[in-house]
């Protein structure tokens, strides 16, 4: 294999799905600011997401509303603040 090819910043990191609190321990690059310790008793950077397999009714076969004042409601207040500045 090539040396040097993979990033100096790649190690172990835990992602916590923000929706169901599962939480995943995967290699990767992200930027983190907070730690928490896994199950084999080591702390490791912390990533929040806001869905993941364990959440998307993909993968759960459950629908679920994962907004509750919903995208139409936010585009017509955008729409409402844009007209108010004309």
């Amino acid at each position: 294999m090539k040396k040097d090819i993979h990033p100096d910043n790649y190690r172990q990191v835990i992602f916590r799905d923000n929706s169901s609190g599962e939480e995943f321990l995967i290699g990767s690059t992200v930027e983190t600011t907070e730690t928490s310790k896994w199950t084999d008793g080591k702390e490791y950077p912390l990533f929040s997401v806001e869905i993941s397999s364990a959440s998307h009714p993909f993968y759960t076969g459950k629908e679920k509303m994962m907004d509750s004042a919903g995208r139409v409601e936010k585009f017509k207040a955008r729409q409402a603040a844009a007209q108010s500045k004309k």
